[in-house]
């Protein structure tokens, strides 16, 4: 089979002939119909994240080794199944939740598989949707999307997964009552504008430094759009806001400069949940996180279950559509290219 693998960091993806994957036990193989390209593949292909102070996180010290082939928004329908899959039934188009852990550990038994310490997620630690077919662990992890377009539901496993969890965190109590910001206005982004959209929300305001960025969240349905680059940031939030108290701030980049401006911009008793991966090393006034009682909390991917609950939410036809731009697999080098140069609105994704 071919597959479209990392073989050298920064080096661009190369096409790979693969033994075709014999499933065993309870797993599963698919035809991959489509693989969203993410910006946590960007991470993947750099080999490594940036912790601040000269310091970085490796895919080594990730247990990620190459070749990789990456992948980790996929849908696929049935090619063939181990004897104990179970009813996997072979016309039906199956959603991945990637985020696999080690299946034994106390967070995996409690459902928490996206928090295990040793993970073998799909498309980081495994092979992934950037091929003709992939090998699914166990038949538990594929959610039917009915007649859901493959395009269209493969972003959910992570932009729409990570995001529905972030919101989660903040809590319905506080983002039904009063807007939230929302910081990075790109794939995840628009999700997470779509997504507080089907949940009640009062609605966000969104930061980007990139104007077609900040047309598409206000599209998108977005209260305002500021440029998170401009000096008086700040001062255009609270006024956004009518210089009501911001209580909560969604931050997709996970940058410096991003999560320096939901410090400030927060009031007391705030919560900022951080989700982007961007690295580098916050100066955050330690004294003012007491004094400001803000709640800062870590938000990495989500659950098994809150897939389900999303997708239930999809199926139903409450979440509005985010732009979904299908590339062939063949280009997915070039996908990934341009995403590294922010010039993808939305999602992309490859489509066979």
């Amino acid at each position: 089979m071919k597959c479209y693998c990392v073989v050298d960091f920064h080096a661009p993806l190369e096409l790979r002939e693969m033994p075709m994957p014999e499933p065993q036990g309870a797993q599963v193989l698919l035809k991959v119909r489509a693989a969203g390209v993410c910006h946590s593949d960007i991470h993947l292909w750099e080999g490594g994240y940036d912790l601040g102070q000269g310091r970085t996180l490796t895919l080594k010290d990730r247990g990620v080794s190459l070749p990789l082939t990456m992948g980790h928004e996929t849908v696929g329908t049935l090619a063939s199944a181990g004897p104990d899959a179970g009813d996997v039934q072979p016309d039906r188009n199956y959603l991945v939740y990637p985020w696999i852990g080690c299946g034994k550990c106390a967070v995996c038994l409690d459902g928490r598989e996206n928090h295990c310490a040793a993970p073998a997620c799909l498309g980081v630690h495994r092979p992934g949707g950037y091929a003709e077919y992939m090998l699914v662990p166990h038949a538990r992890y594929l959610i039917d999307i009915g007649d859901l377009d493959p395009a269209l539901a493969a972003p959910y496993a992570c932009s729409g997964l990570t995001t529905y969890s972030a919101l989660k965190k903040l809590g319905s109590d506080l983002y039904r009552k009063h807007p939230i910001v929302i910081f990075g206005a790109g794939g995840l982004g628009l999700m997470c504008l779509s997504l507080l959209k089907a949940l009640g929300g009062a609605g966000a305001i969104v930061v980007d430094i990139d104007p077609a960025k900040r047309q598409a969240a206000l599209d998108a349905g977005a209260l305002a759009a500021v440029d998170g680059a401009a000096p008086d940031a700040a001062a255009q939030l609270s006024k956004a806001a009518g210089g009501q108290p911001l209580y909560g701030a969604i931050d997709l980049v996970g940058a410096p400069a991003t999560t320096s401006l939901a410090f400030d911009c927060l009031a007391k008793g705030a919560k900022l949940v951080v989700v982007g991966l961007f690295g580098g090393g916050s100066n955050w006034p330690l004294a003012l996180i007491p004094l400001k009682a803000l709640s800062i909390l870590g938000s990495y991917v989500g659950n098994l279950e809150e897939l389900r609950e999303l997708m239930a939410l999809v199926r139903d036809g409450k979440v509005p559509q985010i732009p979904v731009t299908r590339y062939a697999l063949s280009e997915a080098d070039a996908v990934l290219g341009a995403l590294r140069q922010g010039k993808v609105v939305g999602r992309a994704v490859l489509a066979a």
